[in-house]
């Protein structure tokens, strides 16, 4: 599976509070909970993540992020 959207903190600070949901099961983020709900286990972050495209924040991002939806 695949996810694609925006990110406006750097990767390691969204991948810690993504494991800190993760462990306590906060229900604030929703890759935390859908590991939780899907039995997946949380890996290391180069194990689980991969940067597939990098643009600043605007109209090409939302192009990019829409793209695959829309596929």
């Amino acid at each position: 599976m695949k996810y694609t959207g925006q990110r406006g903190r750097p990767f390691k600070v969204r991948f810690q509070e993504n494991v800190l949901d993760f462990k306590y099961n906060n229900n604030r983020s929703k890759f935390a909970q859908h590991l939780l709900d899907n039995k997946h286990a949380f890996g290391k972050m180069g194990d689980i993540m991969e940067v597939v495209h990098v643009a600043k924040k605007g109209k090409m991002m939302d192009t990019l992020e829409g793209f695959p939806i829309y596929k």
